[in-house]
């Protein structure tokens, strides 16, 4: 439920009130019980996200996360330690024998 903002027209007292949607707008001032109250445009309550649970990752399914830590896995794989056709490392660009990646295997 929003919280509105209003003004008396008569007195100037301006004060908010927490109602449904569907409820009519306030119209007697409580300061000075005259019937010229209007309803505000207000730029509206700020919306504040706190804790996790805000990211479409937050909510992924367990198969979901398996398959993409197979595809990092897959891909760093083939990255450091594989040879281009040349012989070349493709992780390091660096010659063939010469490759730190490799040496490590």
């Amino acid at each position: 439920m929003p919280t509105y903002e209003y003004k008396c027209e008569a007195c100037g007292h301006t004060f908010e009130k927490f109602q449904s949607i569907k409820a009519r707008p306030v119209r007697t001032c409580p300061a000075c019980g005259k019937k010229e109250v209007r309803r505000l445009l207000g730029t509206g309550a700020a919306l504040i996200f706190k804790g996790s649970g805000f990211y479409a990752t937050d909510y992924r399914s367990q198969s979901y996360k398996d398959g993409a830590q197979k595809d990092k896995t897959k891909a760093g794989a083939s990255e450091k330690g594989a040879e281009t056709s040349d012989g070349a490392c493709t992780g390091c660009k660096k010659a063939a024998g010469t490759c730190p990646h490799r040496d490590k295997e």
